[in-house]
C-alpha cells in the first residue's frame, strides 16, 4: 500500500537486472557457474549455495530454514555440512518464516499491481509441517484493507491498488507476554502481532520519514510528500529491545534502524543506512544491517561498463561504541546471529539477472569487517 514499498523495490531491480544484463551479457535463464567456496579461515565463508532468492534466514530442528522466495519454497540447511533440504514447497513469494512448535509459520508475498493476479492467493502468514501442504494461517491482506494502520490511502480513482496492499518481509517469535509472532509487513508499511489463533493486531506503525531526499519525495499521504519507511528486518537485542530495518524507500543514507520497546515505543533510531533489509544484534549489543542495494547504479541510470554486480551490497557494523565499519557481501538479504556467528543470505535477487541458482547463504566474521591493507 505504500507509494513506496517492497514491491516498488522489486521493480526497481527489474530495472537495474535490465542495464546489468546488457552490460554483462549474461542472458536470461544462463545458469550462473558454481560458486567457490572459501576455506573456513577466510573471513566470508559459502556455507549453501544454489539457492533462488534466499530472503529471511531463522532457526529450527536444529537447522538453518532459508525463505527462497523466487523458487516457492522453505529450505533447511545443514550449517555444519551446507546440505539442503526442501522442508515445503509450493508456495507464492516466500519471504520470511519461523518455526514454533514444529510448525513453520511462512510470510508469502503480494504480486505488485498492475500484474497478472490469476492463481496467487492474498499475501499473508501461511503455516506447514514439514513436508506438508501450507494453508493460510493469518490473512494479511484482509486485515490491512479492514484497519490501514499507517492511514494511507490505498486505491487510485480507478479502484486499483496505489501499491502493495500487504507484502510480510520477515517473520519472528515474539517474546513479549503472551506473544506468539512478530511480522514485518512491508507493503502494508507496520509491525504487527499475530496470536496462536491467528488474530491479527497492530504493533508498531514507523513514522513517514521527511529529511534529505525524502523531503520532496511524492507519497499517497495527507502531506502529499515523504519516504515510508517499509519494515524489512526483525531482531531482538541483548537489551530485550526489537530492532526494526527500514528500507526507507531506497533513498541512499535515509534507511534506519528503529529500537522498540514492547509496548511499541521508540527508543532509538539509528539513522544512515541505504536500502537496509536485514538486521542482526550481537550479545554485546553490536548492530549488523544488510544493504542489499548499496553501490548500485541509481534507479534510472544505466550501469558504467563492466560494472560488476558483485560489488552491489554491504553489511554494516554499528558498535555500540566507535566508528561503522563494513563487509562487502554480494546483495545481502535476511540476517542472523546463531551460535555467536553472524549468518546472511546472499545473492538474495540474483535471479533478477538472470542468474538462477546463485543465492546463497555465508557467515560472516569479524575480520570480514577489517579494513583492506
Amino acid at each position: 500500500m505504500p507509494a513506496h514499498s517492497f514491491v516498488r523495490a522489486r521493480r526497481r531491480w527489474l530495472a537495474l537486472a535490465a542495464g546489468l544484463t546488457a552490460t554483462l551479457t549474461i542472458a536470461a535463464g544462463t545458469t550462473a557457474p558454481a560458486a567457490a567456496h572459501p576455506r573456513p579461515s577466510e573471513p566470508i565463508k559459502v556455507v549453501a549455495d544454489g539457492l533462488n532468492g534466499p530472503r529471511q534466514l531463522s532457526t529450527g530442528f536444529g537447522r538453518l530454514l532459508v525463505a527462497e522466495s523466487d523458487a516457492g519454497l522453505i529450505t533447511a540447511v545443514d550449517p555444519r555440512t551446507g546440505r539442503t533440504k526442501v522442508l515445503v514447497r509450493d508456495l507464492f513469494l516466500p519471504q520470511g518464516v519461523a518455526e514454533v512448535g514444529g510448525k513453520l509459520y511462512i510470510a508469502t508475498g503480494e504480486q505488485a499491481p498492475g500484474s497478472d493476479p490469476s492463481g496467487a492467493p492474498p499475501s499473508g502468514l501461511m503455516v506447514a509441517r514439514p513436508g506438508g501442504e501450507a494453508r493460510m494461517f493469518a490473512d494479511l491482506t484482509a486485515f490491512e484493507l479492514a484497519n490501514n494502520p499507517d492511514g494511507q490511502i490505498q486505491f487510485g480513482p480507478d479502484g486499483q491498488p496505489l501499491d502493495a496492499l500487504s507484502n510480510p518481509y520477515f517473520v519472528l517469535r515474539d517474546r513479549s507476554r503472551h506473544g506468539f509472532l512478530l511480522v514485518a509487513d512491508a507493503g502494508a508499511n507496520t509491525v504487527l502481532k499475530v496470536d496462536r489463533h491467528g488474530k491479527i493486531k497492530n504493533f508498531f506503525t514507523p513514522p513517514t520519514v521527511t529529511t534529505g531526499d525524502c523531503t520532496t519525495a511524492p507519497n499517497n499521504t495527507t502531506s502529499g510528500v515523504g519516504c515510508d519507511a517499509v519494515p524489512t528486518g526483525l531482531a531482538y537485542g541483548p537489551d530485550g529491545l526489537l530492532y526494526v530495518s527500514a528500507l526507507t524507500a531506497e533513498m541512499p543514507g535515509e534507511g534506519r534502524v528503529y529500537v522498540i520497546n514492547s509496548k511499541g515505543k521508540i527508543i532509538k533510531v539509528i539513522k544512515g543506512f541505504t536500502s537496509p533489509t536485514g538486521v542482526a544484534v550481537d550479545h554485546w549489543g553490536t548492530v549488523y544491517v544488510s544493504e542489499l542495494l548499496e553501490g548500485s547504479p541509481p534507479p534510472n541510470a544505466p550501469p558504467p561498463p563492466g560494472f560488476d554486480p558483485s560489488t552491489v551490497g554491504q553489511i554494516v557494523r554499528v558498535p555500540r561504541w566507535g566508528p561503522r565499519t563494513y563487509a562487502q557481501v554480494t546483495m545481502p538479504s535476511g540476517l542472523l546471529m546463531y551460535h555467536g556467528s553472524l549468518w546472511s543470505s546472499a545473492w538474495a535477487i540474483a535471479s533478477f539477472l538472470g542468474m538462477p541458482d546463485a543465492g546463497q547463504v555465508v557467515t560472516v566474521n569479524r575480520r570480514a569487517f577489517e579494513p583492506a591493507p
